[in-house]
């Protein structure tokens, strides 16, 4: 694994530690919604407050494109972000400039500053020299703890870490660690799930997987589009036939890297896509007329299951049906319930991300016996892919 310095390796008594946190949070009528993200950071915002750091959070909000918006001010969650952290959390107008000046400057050690959406200035997005500059001068140090905007090389994920020293805070740390175990160095075999409705977006994940791991589970619509590339007729499903060619391309490259692929052999299908309708189980080879396949069937079920228990490492990105509705949301459950379980007894290690699969784990109640799950929807899905990270790339000493 890549080196690269933690909180560990530097003393922050005294120093003004300009910590870049993700604190895109959803909010609706003025409410933040799930605090999920501000939990994440708050360990590491608490050790450099109780260490005696001056904490200096930057963040970004929404998509202001270089333009003060003020719906879409870090002012709005101010107050929860104080309320989660158990300590107060003052609030700056502005993150460069006079302001941002005038309030580190009244800071005392173990304070938390807040500072306003790194996206109000057009330097951040462009990584502008001048604004990495203006952002430094309020700090003695780095500390990168935004792993979900890492895929940015963006003034305050990637700019600032080559401007001044800078450290991994500790979610950032774990992310890397959970990461580095799951498809950096880990135990063989390895299993990956990936599901979701199109192949055409998890194109470079596929072909990145196929190399990398020892079987590949592929589950939710695009498994249909491999399914109708076999021949298999897949009635009115979801499913992208203009991709057959790629997908019998994968199917070939995955038998030459000698990675084997798990596709649904049954399929439980409805003639329509609401809640509780009428359903029945077919084998993949006789879909009724009419129908759509929804979700992966029993059996099909039963070779994941049988995989897990085989593995000795889980990558998860995707649900196996439509979770959403019962009781298309079986196949996904039973899967993330037994990788739950394998997990906990020791016998897996299973990291998962990306934003419908945290929503699919914690549907199945199997998110928190998981050994990580990230947070991190676009960052994740590079990673899987083998790209790099800008804002990772920068913190390897």
């Amino acid at each position: 694994m890549p080196s690269f310095k933690t909180l560990d390796d530097v003393d922050v008594k005294g120093k003004r530690c300009l910590v870049r946190v993700d604190l895109n949070v959803p909010m609706e009528d003025g409410r933040v919604t799930d605090t999920t993200r501000i939990e994440r950071v708050a360990p590491t915002i608490a050790e450099i407050a109780d260490k005696g750091g001056k904490v200096i959070l930057l963040a970004h909000f929404g998509r202001p494109k270089g333009e003060v918006r003020p719906d879409m001010s870090l002012s709005a969650i101010t107050a929860t972000v104080s309320r989660v952290l158990g300590r107060p959390v003052a609030f700056g107008t502005d993150c460069i400039g006079p302001m941002a000046e005038a309030a580190v400057g009244q800071m005392k050690e173990g304070d938390v500053l807040l500072l306003e959406n790194t996206r109000f200035h057009k330097g951040e997005e462009k990584n502008e020299d001048g604004f990495i500059a203006a952002l430094a001068a309020n700090g003695d140090l780095f500390v990168s703890d935004a792993f979900s905007a890492a895929h940015r090389a963006h003034a305050s994920t990637e700019g600032l870490a080559r401007h001044m020293p800078a450290v991994a805070g500790r979610t950032m740390q774990a992310e890397l660690e959970a990461l580095d175990a799951a498809l950096g160095e880990p135990r063989h075999p390895v299993v990956a799930v990936v599901g979701g409705a199109k192949v055409s977006t998890k194109l470079d994940l596929l072909k990145n997987l196929v190399a990398k791991v020892d079987m590949l589970v592929i589950g939710g619509g695009m498994a249909n589009t491999f399914s109708a590339a076999q021949g298999h007729d897949v009635q009115k499903s979801l499913c992208e036939h203009d991709l057959a060619a790629t997908a019998l391309e994968i199917l070939a490259e995955a038998e030459k890297q000698n990675c084997r692929i798990l596709l649904p052999v049954d399929g439980v299908c409805a003639a329509e896509f609401k809640a509780h309708a009428d359903h029945e189980i077919a084998p993949m080879d006789a879909v009724p007329p009419g129908t759509m396949i929804l979700d992966a069937g029993p059996k099909s079920v039963a070779e994941i299951e049988k995989a897990f228990e085989e593995a000795a490492t889980l990558v998860w990105n995707g649900p196996l049906g439509a979770f959403e509705i019962e009781p298309f949301d079986a196949a996904t459950v039973a899967a993330a319930r037994k990788a739950a379980t394998l997990t906990k007894s020791g016998k897996l290690v299973s990291v998962a991300g990306g934003g419908d699969t945290v929503a699919a784990l914690n549907h199945a109640g199997a998110a928190d016996d998981f050994t990580y799950v990230s947070t991190a929807g676009g960052a994740f899905l590079e990673w899987m892919e083998g790209k790099e990270l800008p804002g990772v790339k920068v913190l390897e000493g």
